[in-house]
C-alpha cells in the first residue's frame, strides 16, 4: 500500500526532506504544502512532490506522515487547525522547528483528544540558500536529527519515522524537549544574539574608527558569518526559548566582567589560564569529530597569490563534493592565504587531503 506523505512547507528543509524521502522509498506519495507559488511550482516541475496545494487542509485526510516544515508560530498554529481536521487513525506528525518545547507543548496540548503520533524533530542543518530551489538531497548527511518525543508519542513512531527518513543518512538523536532547547541555546542560540551584537558593536565603532570595516577579517569574519541570518527566524527562535537564552547572557555577562578584571588587573597567569582552557575545551568538543549544528569536514591549504592558484586546487578536487571555499587571512600581504574547503563526510575529506599532499607542493592541514 502506497504511503502519502505529505510536507508542509517546501522551503529549503521541506524540499530536501522530501528529495530524501524519495531516495529511499521511491514508491512512496509525496504531497506538498506551500504559501508561495513559485516554490510548489519548483518542486513540481523537479519532482520534487507529486502534488502541491495552498491549501493546508486539502490533503491532510490522505496523509500517514505529516511534516510541519514551516516557522514555529505556523507550526504551532498548524497544530491547532490539525486538531479540527479530519486525520487518518495511523497519521504520524512530527516537525522541523529549532525549538522543541513550545512546539510538543502545542501539540501535547491541542492534538490529545485526536489520538495523534506525535513527536517533535529538528534536523540540525541548513543553508544560506532558501526555497525550493535550493533543495539538497546531502543536505542532512552526517547531520544530527534530533527527535524529541511527547506524551503522544506512541511506541511506533520512532522505528517509523527512521525508517521514513533513512534516505537523509542523518544521525538520529532523542533527547527531551527541555533539554534540546537549554542545549541548542548554548550552542546554537546564544550565538546568534552574540554575533549580531558584535556586528552592532562594529558597526557604531566604524564611524569614528573607520578601519574597523577595512581589516574585518580572519576571526572576526568567522565569528559573525550568522549575523547574517534570516530575522524573523531567529526572532520566533528567541521568543519561544525565553528563559533558557536569557540565562545564556546572562552568565556570559558575568565571565566577560571577569576577563575585565582579569585584564585590569594585569593578572598575566590568570588571562593565560583563560586562553588555554578555552583551546583545550574546543580541541575536546567533537566540532570536526563527528556530526554538529554544521556537519562539515574542513581542509586547509597554505597556497600563495598567484594566478590560477585556487582553480588548479579546484581542478585537482574535481569529482568530489564541496560544500564551501572560503580564503582566510586575505588581509594579510606579507603571507599565504589560507584556502578553506569544507566538505560533508570524512571520506571525501581524506581524498582531498591525500590529492592535494601528492599532487601539489602546498602545505595542508586539517583541524
Amino acid at each position: 500500500m502506497t504511503r502519502t506523505i505529505y510536507i508542509v512547507g517546501l522551503g529549503l528543509i521541506g524540499s530536501s526532506l522530501a528529495l530524501g524521502i524519495r531516495r529511499s522509498h521511491p514508491d512512496a506519495r509525496i504531497v506538498g504544502y506551500n504559501r508561495g507559488e513559485q516554490s510548489r511550482t519548483i518542486a513540481l516541475e523537479q519532482g520534487i512532490v507529486d502534488e502541491a496545494s495552498d491549501d493546508f487542509g486539502q490533503f491532510v485526510e490522505e496523509a500517514d506522515v505529516i511534516f510541519l516544515c514551516v516557522p514555529i508560530q505556523q507550526t504551532i498554529q498548524f497544530i491547532k487547525e490539525l486538531a479540527q481536521l479530519p486525520l487518518k487513525e495511523t497519521v504520524l506528525v512530527t516537525d522541523a522547528g529549532s525549538t522543541k518545547e513550545a512546539i510538543v507543548a502545542a501539540a501535547e496540548t491541542y492534538l490529545s483528544d485526536r489520538q495523534v503520533n506525535f513527536i517533535g524533530g529538528h534536523p540540525m542543518a541548513g543553508s544560506h540558500k532558501s526555497g525550493a530551489m535550493a533543495a539538497d538531497v546531502n543536505l542532512f548527511e552526517n547531520a544530527y536529527y534530533i527527535l524529541t518525543p511527547s506524551a503522544l508519542t506512541q511506541a511506533d513512531a520512532i522505528p517509523r519515522l527512521k525508517d521514513i527518513l533513512s534516505g537523509l543518512h542523518a544521525r538520529f538523536v532523542e533527547i527531551d524537549a527541555a533539554e534540546h532547547d537549554r542545549v541548542t541555546s548554548q550552542i546554537s542560540h546564544f550565538p546568534h544574539v552574540l554575533a549580531s551584537s558584535l556586528m552592532h558593536q562594529a558597526g557604531e565603532y566604524q564611524e569614528e574608527h573607520p578601519f574597523t570595516q577595512q581589516f574585518a577579517a580572519g576571526g572576526f569574519r568567522d565569528m559573525t558569518r550568522i549575523a547574517e541570518s534570516e530575522p524573523g527566524m531567529w526572532t520566533s527562535i528567541l521568543l519561544t526559548n525565553k528563559e533558557s537564552i536569557i540565562e545564556r547572557l546572562a552568565e556570559f555577562g558575568e565571565r566577560l566582567k571577569t576577563v575585565q578584571e582579569m585584564i585590569a588587573t594585569g593578572d598575566k597567569e590568570a588571562i593565560w589560564q583563560f586562553f588555554d582552557q578555552g583551546r583545550r575545551i574546543r580541541k575536546e568538543m567533537e566540532i570536526h569529530k563527528r556530526a554538529g549544528v554544521d556537519s562539515f569536514y574542513d581542509l586547509f591549504i597554505n597556497i600563495p597569490d598567484q594566478e590560477d592558484a585556487i582553480l588548479t586546487v579546484l581542478e585537482k578536487l574535481r569529482g568530489i563534493s564541496v560544500v564551501n571555499i572560503r580564503i582566510n587571512e586575505d588581509n594579510r600581504a606579507d603571507i599565504h592565504g589560507i584556502l578553506q574547503i569544507t566538505f560533508k563526510n570524512k571520506e571525501d575529506l581524506e581524498r582531498a587531503e591525500q590529492i592535494i599532499h601528492e599532487q601539489t607542493s602546498y602545505q595542508v592541514f586539517v583541524d
